[in-house]
């Protein structure tokens, strides 16, 4: 299974979001965004694909969100693209695209959706949180 994921290594989410898909046996292709921005036109099909509108994949935490004004409602989803492709910092992360869909996995376990459920083996997030129990089995919270 082809995977994408945009990555940023600095964001415990997003590693452990990674360290899922690295987890179930696959190696994904990682893109840190944040190096390597996607196009407006990949952000605008990342939102699209996403089910959600593009304003849910902004983040404001660390960014400048606030000073830019994005919490206005009528901002166009171009004026929206405009301050991702200046500050690439306001894309949330991560975003992993699979065969099986495109989600923005917060929190990381939502990855789970996005890969085949054969099999799981326990896993814990960094902190020690358990996402895969060792029945296999996703714990819910």
């Amino acid at each position: 299974m082809d995977i994408v994921i945009y990555h940023n290594p600095a964001c415990g989410t997003s590693r452990n979001a990674l360290e899922l898909i690295r987890h179930v046996g696959i190696e994904p292709h990682v893109v840190e965004y944040l190096k390597t921005p996607p196009s407006r036109a990949m952000v605008a099909w990342l939102a699209e694909r996403t089910g959600k509108p593009l304003r849910d994949l902004l983040r404001e935490k660390g960014t400048p969100f606030a000073e830019l004004g994005l919490g206005d409602p009528d901002l166009t989803d171009d004026q929206l693209l405009d301050a991702i492709e200046a500050h690439p910092v306001l894309l949330n992360r991560p975003i992993v695209v699979s065969t099986l869909g495109v989600g923005l996995c917060r929190p990381s376990e939502a990855v789970l959706d996005l890969l085949p459920a054969d099999d799981l083996k326990p896993f814990a997030k960094e902190d020690g949180e358990v996402v895969i129990d060792a029945a296999g089995q996703r714990v819910k919270r």
